[in-house]
């Protein structure tokens, strides 16, 4: 018999089991009903912990291709990525008993099969301890919010440093799923609503699957949670100011290193479930119930809308770059678009005060209920975009870029002899870089709350030149379904490329200099040849007192305008977009 209650249950929701409980409750599962539930291992984490998805299908369809044949949808719902908020996986666990042993559920497997990863954080998820969520009404403990080697799983989706996602990846790509759940709990605000979720309809996604999100999951969510005893609120609740809630709701950044904002690469809709902190255990995991078996009764009545979907968005992104530059334009950041509205909102009373602590104001919530309405950021816009080529060419040196690009599935082809063409390729410079890490890198990072403040990015200017690739560089030809990852990550103004989470650090570094004597002659001669260098140098002195204090800076001021110089090549990005593929040496696969 499978187990009648869930490890969380059986404390009274006042605890969530561990990773060996967790793996015996989903093992007792599959063992009464394997024809319904079958437990996979995808990977395993940095250390050594293994990685396990649990897939809910009727009929013993366990292969994505025979469930795919039967007209079935996947869905993919993943839990514990911070794993000290086990919301989701505690009310995945319950749903899957349920699917199990309830055949008045059975029905919710007709067309959907659910691929739930119970946690996917699994060496943060064993840090247990009664301090790791210092905001979070219980349970206790709870695991740790980043991994084995402190890094964020959720600011790695498009970088790609952790194990994990690595292995996450390889889920995808054998599964594909046609929806995907990415459930946490919140920080921030108080408010009535024990339920907030994301849905992105933003202009970088595919339009048909815009509408559906907006106009049909949003609102089946909200009523799900309703008629079972939930309050949802449409959208995410971060504060303009923290200290201020009467300002209002901020736009929700999306970029692609979080897991919902990848999945817009992947041309796959995707929600974020937001639990909130301050209310009690017990009503966070069946709240985030709610919200599962309400999508997974939606998705099995619009299964043929939403694969329809799917394969047009697939269909779209395998025309980006088709037609090169004579395509149209590709968004590569997208920002809010300054309008806001207000909407109705069921709040707290609250007070703000001056701290003596802080010295700034702090807010004091009551549990008086306040159903004033909140003016929300609303509408976004393009704020960057690129004409797509035809495809990228990346030098072979540079493999930790290509291993990122093949790890996460994209079609890659390799140069069979030296190729000598004419490419465009961006000079870049007025990088600055922040004086601390963030997620183990230096990033030059704009956009999506703490990454604001990171590093800036300076300029990188696009122009057309004859460039020398080796044999073996690595061709990515775009026309394909993963087409948007490649631009995400080769394109350096995209939000998370390569260049801005440093790959290419090495390329903005001088190698070479000269000797202040050497240069002092350089100087000399070019001063009194060249009256326009003359001017600009002393124009510098004037304007600038460090430059006209520093000896060493007024010398390299001439150095930089040299060849000398130039032939290091600082800022040259060197991967190249091509226009044609005319004359480039594809090796045969």
């Amino acid at each position: 018999m499978p187990p009648a209650e869930t490890p969380c249950e059986l404390s009274g929701y006042r605890a969530t089991p561990d990773l060996a409980e967790t793996r015996r409750f989903l093992e007792g599962l599959a063992g009464a009903r394997p024809d319904v539930l079958r437990l996979e291992r995808f990977g395993t984490s940095g250390e050594g912990r293994e990685l396990t998805a649990a897939v809910a299908s009727k009929d013993g369809l366990f292969e994505p291709e025979a469930a795919r044949a039967a007209g079935r949808v996947v869905l993919l719902v993943q839990n514990c990525i911070h794993a000290g908020e086990p919301d989701g996986k505690d009310a995945s666990l319950a749903l899957l008993r349920d699917l199990v042993e309830n055949p008045s559920l059975a029905g919710l497997l007709d067309r959907v099969v659910l691929v739930v990863i119970p946690v996917y954080n699994v060496d943060g998820h064993e840090r247990r301890s009664e301090f790791t969520r210092f905001n979070q009404n219980g349970p206790v403990p709870t695991g740790w919010r980043a991994n084995g080697t402190n890094l964020n799983l959720n600011r790695d989706y498009l970088k790609a440093d952790a194990p994990e996602t690595r292995a996450l990846f390889r889920l995808l790509r054998r599964w594909e799923p046609d929806f995907f759940v990415d459930d946490h709990v919140t920080d921030g605000a108080d408010f009535q609503y024990d339920i907030t979720f994301a849905l992105d309809t933003t202009p970088d996604v595919f339009p048909g699957t815009s509408d559906w999100l907006r106009d049909v999951v949003a609102p089946e969510l909200v009523r799900g949670a309703r008629e079972a005893g939930h309050l949802a609120f449409p959208g995410p609740v971060f504060l303009i100011d923290e200290t201020d809630p009467s300002r209002g709701l901020a736009f929700n950044e999306d970029p692609p290193h979080f897991s919902t904002g990848y999945m817009i690469l992947e041309n796959r809709p995707s929600l974020l479930v937001e639990m909130h902190m301050l209310k009690d255990y017990r009503t966070r995991v069946t709240g985030n119930y709610a919200v599962l078996a309400t999508l997974l009764g939606l998705l099995g009545r619009d299964a043929d809308r939403l694969r329809a979907l799917n394969r047009d968005a697939d269909r779209a992104a395998e025309r980006i770059g088709v037609d090169g530059p004579n395509g149209g334009p590709f968004p590569l950041v997208i920002e809010k678009s300054g309008s806001s509205q207000s909407v109705p909102f069921l709040g707290y009373e609250y007070e703000r005060e001056r701290s003596s602590v802080s010295g700034t104001y702090t807010v004091r919530y009551s549990n008086t209920a306040s159903n004033e309405p909140i003016l929300v950021e609303t509408g976004s816009r393009v704020a960057v975009s690129v004409r797509p080529p035809v495809a990228y060419l990346v030098p072979p040196q540079w493999v930790p870029v290509i291993e990122v690009l093949a790890a996460h599935g994209v079609r890659i082809h390799r140069t069979s002899a030296p190729w000598t063409g004419t490419v465009e390729r961006y000079r870049c410079s007025g990088m600055r870089w922040p004086p601390r890490p963030f997620e183990g890198r230096f990033p030059i990072l704009r956009g999506g709350n703490v990454e604001n403040a990171f590093g800036s990015f300076g300029t990188c200017a696009l122009s057309s030149e004859s460039m020398t690739f080796p044999a073996g560089s690595a061709l990515v030809l775009l026309g394909q379904r993963l087409a948007k990852v490649a631009i995400h990550w080769l394109e350096p103004e995209a939000p998370d490329s390569a260049l801005r989470w440093g790959f290419f650090q090495s390329i903005f570094e001088q190698k070479e200099s000269g000797e202040g004597y050497v240069l002092e002659k350089l100087a000399a001669a070019r001063l009194a040849a060249e009256p326009s260098l003359r001017a600009e140098f002393d124009q510098r002195v004037h304007d600038d007192p460090a430059f006209a204090a520093d000896p060493a800076a007024r010398l390299e001021f001439f150095y930089q305008r040299s060849p000398w110089y130039a032939a290091q090549r600082v800022g040259e990005y060197p991967v190249g977009r091509l226009l044609s593929l005319d004359g480039v040496p594809i090796a045969s696969d």
